[in-house]
């Protein structure tokens, strides 16, 4: 059997994001998988580009999308919203045809500076993707709140109580996909 293939797509386009880390220790808790990381370096949708065809960088996060058995999205809370880069990336996605997002299988994870740890952004982000037929893993979410703390100098969660929600909800995934 060959292994599950994971796209992560992270909504900060920061290197050194909490987010970043975040799905991180999504991937190592998942265990043997082929990861994939979503470019989400894009240009802003527009109709008019979608009309001249789609650019190259979307196409390849498209044809990501729909070879991925799941996906890991990091939702990082910009201004008490979904980040814009996160944003862009699902409305390209939606634009795909055949829909690369039906029937998908994801988890959502959210990491912010500020005390409800990206609440926010991870309901605006599981509400756009409920709504484009994505299937969500759901369970007590995963928010990483003060999040500057949260991580050591190698980029690993300091709390055992979030690792452990991070391996429950990624062992429901590894059920869900096979």
């Amino acid at each position: 059997m060959s292994k599950p293939t994971l796209l992560t797509l992270c909504g900060s386009l920061r290197a050194g994001s909490y987010n970043r880390m975040l799905i991180g220790a999504a991937v190592r808790a998942f265990g043997d998988a082929e990861i994939v990381e979503g470019d989400l370096h894009l240009p802003l949708y527009d109709g008019d580009v979608e009309a001249k065809g789609i650019p190259a960088a979307v196409q390849t996060l498209m044809d990501q999308t729909g070879r991925a058995d799941a996906l890991i999205i990091g939702a990082p809370e910009y201004n008490k919203g979904i980040s814009g880069v996160l944003k862009n990336a699902i409305d390209w996605l939606s634009r795909a045809k055949p829909n690369v997002l039906a029937d998908k299988t994801a988890v959502i994870l959210s990491a912010a500076g500020g005390r409800t740890g990206g609440e926010t952004a991870h309901f605006m982000t599981n509400s756009i993707l409920t709504q484009l037929q994505v299937n969500v893993v759901h369970g007590p979410l995963i928010l990483v709140a003060a999040a500057n703390e949260a991580f050591d100098e190698d980029g690993r969660l300091k709390s055992d109580f979030l690792r452990e929600q991070i391996d429950k909800r990624m062992k429901r995934l590894r059920g869900l996909i096979g």
